[in-house]
């Protein structure tokens, strides 16, 4: 990558070894990016989170993994979730007669789903995924930064006893006496 001809005038920021370990400062915030562009943004999420990376200063490989916290078979629910919150947040339902999500069957046979799309779902849709994507990576910052404390502790845990095992045993091996 040092020696690619059009990467080399970045080439010193994306291989600074500070993007690429993992330390207890950089996986939580390299979580928190990758939740926020995996639930923002629809395509090129692992591109968007290594460049939004650099500046903050966060893993990229654990910005990256997140990112696929959005797959197939979690992006819908998401995406409903995200459309009540909005709407919840926004009180669409005193705004507007009826509910819209059962007013989308009628407008779609009608060919104005399209209308309804814009004008009553988008709103509340975008209002609810800048919502899911705030709590989102609010608590997998805390959690990754919850986990990486108690890996951390675990291991000096481990160490800790291992060290009194070790003391333990030496202080049955004492020589014999001579008599």
């Amino acid at each position: 990558m040092e020696e690619s001809r059009l990467l080399r005038p970045v080439a010193h920021r994306v291989l600074a070894p500070q993007l690429w370990r993992f330390t207890r400062r950089s996986v939580p915030r390299g979580v928190a990016l990758g939740m926020v562009t995996g639930i923002l943004f629809p395509v090129a999420q692992i591109p968007f989170s290594a460049m939004l990376a650099l500046p903050f200063r966060a893993n990229i490989p654990s910005a990256a993994l997140t990112t696929f916290i959005t797959n197939p078979v979690t992006t819908p629910p998401l995406w409903v979730a995200a459309y009540y919150i909005g709407k919840w947040t926004l009180h669409l339902d005193r705004a507007l007669p009826g509910d819209p999500m059962q007013d989308a069957a009628v407008n779609a046979a009608q060919s104005g789903w399209m209308q309804w799309l814009m004008s009553d779902a988008a709103p509340a849709t975008a209002l609810g995924l800048l919502i899911v994507t705030a709590v989102l990576s609010l608590a997998g910052y805390g959690l990754s930064m919850l986990g990486w404390r108690l890996w951390i502790a675990r291991k000096w845990r481990t160490r800790h006893n291992r060290h009194y095992v070790d003391e333990a045993s030496q202080g049955d091996r004492t020589p014999p006496s001579i008599s």
